[in-house]
């Protein structure tokens, strides 16, 4: 997970490299950053991805554009932290703090405005076999302050989607200055290739892993 600074600067902008850090303005201002990075090996097909962020005193904003999207593929069963995972999703890893974290928050959003919610404890930070790896979910998150919105172009082969995510759920409101961790991914997938799937991350993980805190 790379290293996030939060400022209150509203002309603060980002180092658009990945895995160095980069400085997120106070809203109304952004910062955003691409990747296509493929995980583990560097896949040049990997689509595009965009990641928009700001806050305020109390809110995360995250936006992702997932561009050259062809199959637009998920369940339409699936409701807030079912399994979308499976299919095709953006994911954030967030985490407030500078070391690399033992537990974390995964947020993920699928075409279908359906999100993931829930803290991630991975004592070995890589998922390490036998190891413990479980999930506390967030079981009301629009209740607790969370918001999504997601527009679908076909046509265009694009998704976006934006979200908003309640500071509190870390304690860390009134954020200025503050250090946080975080990772950006995207799944990819199809009828033709489910359940096979196309690993995409601003980070990479070097493995076939999102689940790897040193990134």
């Amino acid at each position: 997970m790379t290293r996030i600074f939060t400022l209150l600067l509203l002309a603060a902008t980002a180092v658009l490299a990945c895995g160095v850090d980069v400085k997120v303005p106070a809203c109304p201002s952004t910062t955003s950053f691409t990747f296509n990075t493929g995980i583990p090996a560097v896949d040049p097909s990997c689509p595009l991805t965009e990641v928009q962020m700001c806050y305020t005193p109390t809110q995360l904003k995250l936006a992702f554009t997932a561009y050259n999207e062809t199959e637009f593929y998920y369940d339409p069963s699936q409701t807030t932290n079912g399994d979308i995972w499976e299919y095709e999703v953006v994911e954030a890893f967030i985490y407030k703090g500078a070391d690399d974290p033992q537990t974390y928050f995964e947020y993920e959003v699928n075409a279908n405005n359906v999100t993931y919610n829930a803290f991630v404890y991975n004592p070995s930070r890589v998922r390490k076999e036998g190891a413990p790896f479980d999930h506390a979910f967030v079981m009301d998150p629009f209740g607790d302050g969370f918001e999504v919105d997601t527009r679908v172009n076909k046509k265009a082969q694009w998704w976006h989607t934006s979200s908003v995510i309640p500071l509190a759920l870390f304690n860390g409101e009134n954020p200025r200055g503050s250090i946080w961790r975080m990772n950006f991914f995207r799944t990819v997938t199809g009828p033709s290739t489910f359940p096979n799937q196309q690993l995409c991350g601003w980070k990479n993980t070097n493995a076939a892993n999102f689940h790897i805190t040193s990134a």
